[in-house]
């Protein structure tokens, strides 16, 4: 595979992670972070908080406590007296670290509840958006470069939520630690800050470090990740055994992975020199703090049992204050995955299908395109060009061309997937952009020539295009019937219940064929006024063509309105209105025997000849009608390619043993 730096290219200017601009958002983040724990467990929140609270308090009067029984240990008298006087305070340490320990217990109990939901909830916070944006820019790489970064939001969102309730923890008791110390000695309050200030300059440069690492390789994984899935590909598989490719592609993912592992070492590398120094600094500030604390002690600022409780409390609040800046590191980091989890959601609600417009509760009797001309993004040259034509309820329309000519196009266009980039589609003289377009797919149903292959059931496969009514079995039995797919329901192993996907515990593989006939089943089932098919029968073999076909036409009869987009010609004969497109104009229309009239252009009988020759033998191999048109609508070659010669003794190259060119023996 070839790495792709364009888009690196192009966002990194977009990596304005300076340490100021990502201090500023973390408010923000904090919020939203909270805001999702509210939406997806309000009451594991308040647990969490309330714990978290009696957790600090718990840390503020233990080591008060512990001050008590410093002072009763160091006073004046015999041992056993002190000791005796000592142990009240320490029955109260006791009680305070057994109550402390309890909370963090419930508070990891519902931390633990809450950290997937919020997961779930953040992944279909973006997934819903995603599924609504308009087909040109799902087909975009730029959109999907912004989705795969968000994607890494959705685990980023649960991992915020531990690292903020972790700062939470870490903060209350650090207000616990400092009003101690200010009770103390108010000079010692300072000193906290201090020793973890360094920590805390180096934390956020190795998480800035790691996201502009995660988005300028965002490309290479996305690649390495394509090889991954090639490699175990049940469609793969033939091609990478037969033809050798397996070393191929993995000489290519061990490249890319090689890659990865170098830049993995360059972090690395970078980390622990960031980490040697910043731990040298915290180190001399930590020393300095002690060393202040042993001049306070030896000038009588500060009572003996004071400076124990003091040490205790300084080794306290900084072993607090580090998991506060650790989770403050991470914190960070995954709040940047989440600010791109947000930026993928909003872009995909920006380029949404809207959810507004005027209402469409009934089939159109009239759809007319106007002139309609479309050009894909990132293209100069249109798929379709001033394209007029009429599309009338109940009747058959076929559209043809050959590869390119933007019959495809022009279907997606009709189903209201597209929307045209100058001209209008009106449905009874309504413009198709001012329409409901959720409204509009309610009318259509679609059989396409790379229809999904859903890894379900079959009953999910036929049922997915009317989900509310899967467990209609009347209707179930009526799609299988239309389509002929109870001959594939009997061979499969439990019916309607088998899972059509190889890959998986009791799944099964269907052939073409048989997913062609589970895809007519889909379509059936949808009962839409509009069905559009786009090669539908191209894994079928003829008899069950022209079975499909006559199906297919037979829906017409009862008001539906079907558009086939084919290249068998001959089965677009009794089609009401035949559409022939070339380079994405509308070259030619009219019933069959219009447009294999001598009177007409003539583009589509000289096709339609030139596809018959096939099956002709009164007709000499390689040589089409004078008039046929360069570019065909993939007709099969009628010459054969010349036979690999054979020259073994006793052999003719082209008959094989004995064999004259005539057919009798020669010799």
């Amino acid at each position: 595979m070839r790495g792709s730096w364009g888009w690196t290219a192009h966002e990194g200017a977009r990596l304005n992670t300076s340490f100021l601009t990502i201090l500023r958002q973390i408010p923000t983040l904090f919020r939203h972070t909270v805001s999702l724990a509210w939406r997806a467990d309000p009451w594991a929140l308040v647990v969490v908080a309330v714990s978290q609270l009696g957790q600090a308090a718990a840390t503020a009067f233990g080591l008060l406590a512990t001050n008590r029984v410093l002072v009763s240990l160091f006073a004046a008298g015999p041992t056993a007296d002190r000791v005796r006087d000592a142990l009240p305070s320490l029955v109260w340490v006791a009680a305070a670290s057994a109550f402390a320990a309890t909370l963090r217990a419930v508070s990891f109990a519902a931390a633990g509840r809450l950290g997937p939901k919020v997961e779930r909830l953040a992944g279909l916070s973006m997934m819903e958006k995603v599924v609504r944006v308009e087909m040109e820019h799902i087909e975009r790489s730029d959109f999907h470069a912004v989705v795969d970064s968000g994607q890494h939001g959705q685990t980023a969102a649960r991992r915020l939520i531990d690292h903020t309730l972790g700062i939470v923890e870490a903060l209350m008791a650090l207000l616990a630690v400092s009003g101690v110390l200010a009770v103390l000695h108010p000079v010692l309050l300072p000193l906290l800050g201090a020793v973890i200030v360094p920590k805390a300059w180096g934390t956020v440069r190795a998480a800035r470090r790691t996201y502009e690492s995660v988005q300028i390789w965002l490309e290479h994984v996305r690649q390495q990740g394509a090889l991954r899935r090639l490699l175990i590909s049940q469609k793969a598989a033939p091609e990478l055994r037969v033809h050798g490719a397996g070393p191929f592609l993995l000489d290519q993912f061990d490249q890319m992975a090689a890659q990865a592992a170098d830049e993995q070492t360059r972090l690395a590398h970078l980390e622990a020199r960031t980490e040697l120094a910043t731990s040298a600094l915290s180190g001399l500030t930590a020393g300095g703090s002690y060393a202040l604390l042993a001049w306070l002690l030896t000038q009588g600022h500060m009572p003996l049992a004071s400076g124990a409780t003091a040490a205790l409390a300084l080794t306290s609040g900084t072993a607090g204050l580090r998991r506060m800046v650790t989770h403050i590191h991470h914190l960070y980091e995954q709040s940047l995955f989440m600010n791109d989890l947000i930026r993928a959601r909003e872009e995909a609600g920006q380029r949404a299908i809207p959810a507004t417009g005027t209402r469409v509760p009934d089939p159109p009797e009239v759809i007319a395109f106007d002139r309609v001309t479309f050009r894909y993004p990132e293209r100069e040259t249109p798929a379709l060009d001033g394209v007029s034509l009429t599309i009338r309820k109940g009747q058959v329309i076929a559209l043809v061309g050959a590869n390119g000519s933007g019959k495809t196009t022009l279907s997606k266009l009709l189903a209201g997937l597209y929307l045209p980039t100058s001209g209008a589609i009106t449905w009874d003289g309504t413009d198709l952009r001012a329409l409901r377009r959720d409204d509009v797919f309610g009318h259509v149903a679609l059989v396409l020539q790379n229809f999904q292959q859903w890894p379900f059931t079959a009953r999910a496969n036929v049922a997915i295009g009317r989900p509310t009514e899967i467990h209609d079995a009347d209707r179930l039995d009526g799609a299988a019937a239309y389509a002929d797919a109870h001959r594939v329901l009997d061979d499969l192993p439990y019916g309607w219940d088998t899972l059509c996907e190889k890959g998986y515990e009791g799944g099964v593989d269907l052939s073409g064929g048989q997913w062609q006939r589970i895809a007519l089943a889909r379509a059936y089932f949808r009962d839409a006024d509009i069905l559009i098919c786009d090669e539908p029968t191209s894994s079928m073999d003829p008899a069950a063509e022209i079975d499909a076909f006559r199906r297919i036409r037979a829906l017409a009869s009862a008001d539906q309105t079907i558009v086939l987009v084919t290249h068998r010609l001959h089965s677009v004969k009794e089609a009401d209105v035949i559409y022939v497109l070339d380079e994405g104009r509308l070259v030619e229309h009219g019933d069959f025997a219009t447009v294999m009239s001598d009177d007409g252009p003539g583009r589509f009988r000289r096709l339609f000849e030139l596809q018959s020759l096939q099956y002709r033998t009164d007709i000499a191999a390689g040589s089409p009608p004078s008039d046929a048109p360069a570019d065909t609508l993939d007709a099969v070659p009628t010459q054969r390619a010349p036979a690999r010669q054979d020259v073994r003794p006793g052999r003719s190259p082209v008959n094989g043993p004995g064999q004259s060119p005539a057919g009798g023996a020669t010799g």
